[in-house]
């Protein structure tokens, strides 16, 4: 009789999702390899990564309205909750005709390290439209974003799933949820979404929020790296609520903005560019194309700019491979959500260009949508000024406890965050064990 000693069989790799495509993933795939860099940091936490690999829940809604001409429209609406082991879900909703169920996976996985690096007790989560917005009327917009919030009415609410503003989303389009909700579900329930209007529960201080956080962890990069403010130049990518708050708040500071470019052109001045004007003529304009205070530029030639800080502030993606080694910045500061590549990464950190990563830069959105959610449950509402004094607070402390576990683990703030955000949703999952 021969003995047989029982051995822990090999735990193979967990496949991709049927739902995906190993050679298409996406945004889905840049984060998948930011997990891998991080793993190696997790210790015995590792057993439970695979948590990360995947969302816990997604749902994809066809969303049919009826357009002004009387024909019906059908429209691909989706919201993924990748973690909810720290709290609810929150995050945004975007209206693009570009969006797809790996980007909003990739968003929804970035909402978790994000809530979980600033440490607000929400999970991660996202939604979306495959629409280009510009191309319905107010009326039908209004009738798209009703028909999306009652087919996702079944996931959201105060307690579960918190969305919020996103690219071509605004305090409208969340005020239209928010009474879609109340009228479904037969109470007013302002906390089921943030960005509305302060008219509706919104907290003062929410459309600067974005880009204030980013110029607070810029400030503190600046200072600890010895990048003097004063005559900096700053080269920006979108120039909405993040972008443009960002450039004001930099300008404020002395800094010099010498070259944005969003979706309407790319525009230059060397000297700097009277900001004020510009985010006026956007404003009138929708875009920063036709200002009469720069010159044109080729849209390539921008990620070329001399500068000191260069603000990714619109889509994912557009930090690439292709144009990382033209970057001459010293600072770079994701305000967007994705923009740079791993494998830009990797050149821009060769270069020695410091990368303040999306998951901490622009996390002062979401930071003051959990003030919104927390006055919106008291109906006690704060000043701006003690919600601008809380957000620096929370940024900062924030991007010290990164800073610091980057120079303990000698690795880039990215992988920083990762490890700081995927320690704590970890925990929390090995805490709450696993049910049944």
């Amino acid at each position: 009789m021969s003995s047989f000693t029982p051995s822990t069989p090999a735990v193979p790799p967990h496949a991709l999702p049927s739902y995906l495509q190993a050679e298409h993933l996406g945004p889905w795939g840049t984060y998948l390899q930011q997990v891998e860099r991080v793993t190696p940091y997790l210790g015995n936490l590792s057993r439970w990564v695979e948590t990360l690999k995947r969302p816990k829940r997604i749902l994809i809604v066809d969303v049919p309205i009826e357009l002004d001409n009387g024909t019906i429209a059908h429209f691909e609406g989706y919201r993924v909750q990748h973690n909810l082991s720290r709290g609810p879900g929150k995050g945004g909703v975007r209206f693009h005709q570009d969006v797809t169920l790996s980007e909003v996976m990739a968003l929804s996985a970035w909402m978790s390290i994000k809530n979980a690096a600033v440490n607000v007790p929400y999970g991660g989560a996202k939604g979306g439209i495959r629409v280009d917005p510009q191309t319905l009327s107010r009326g039908e917009l209004e009738r798209l974003t009703r028909r999306y919030t009652s087919e996702i009415g079944l996931l959201i609410g105060p307690s579960k799933d918190i969305p919020a503003p996103d690219v071509n989303t605004n305090g409208q389009i969340m005020a239209w949820m928010m009474d879609t909700y109340s009228m479904n579900t037969g109470a007013t329930a302002t906390g089921v979404v943030t960005g509305k209007p302060v008219e509706l529960g919104g907290s003062l201080g929410r459309v600067e929020a974005t880009g204030r956080g980013v110029f607070t962890v810029g400030v503190e990069a600046a200072r600890r790296t010895g990048l003097v403010l004063e005559g900096a130049r700053v080269a920006v990518q979108g120039f909405g609520n993040v972008g443009g708050t960002a450039a004001k708040l930099f300008a404020e500071a002395g800094a010099k903005v010498v070259a944005v470019q969003d979706h309407t052109g790319t525009i230059c001045h060397s000297s700097g560019l009277d900001v004020p004007a510009l985010l006026a003529h956007v404003k009138a304009h929708g875009g920063v194309g036709g200002f009469a205070g720069a010159e044109a530029m080729a849209p390539a030639d921008f990620w070329g700019v001399a500068c000191d800080i260069l603000i990714p502030a619109a889509l994912e993606g557009q930090i690439t491979q292709d144009n990382a080694a033209r970057i001459q910045a010293k600072l770079v500061i994701e305000g967007a959500n994705g923009p740079t590549t791993p494998e830009a990464d990797d050149i821009l950190h060769d270069k020695g260009v410091l990368v303040l990563p999306d998951v901490i830069a622009n996390a002062g959105g979401v930071t003051v949508s959990y003030f919104e959610w927390v006055q919106d449950f008291s109906s006690f509402f704060w000043s701006e000024d003690e919600i601008n004094a809380r957000l620096v607070r929370i940024m900062k402390e924030a991007f010290d406890g990164v800073w610091q576990v980057a120079q303990e683990h000698r690795v880039s703030l990215r992988t920083a965050t990762f490890i700081v955000a995927c320690t704590r949703i970890l925990r929390a999952r090995e805490m709450r064990g696993l049910y049944p």
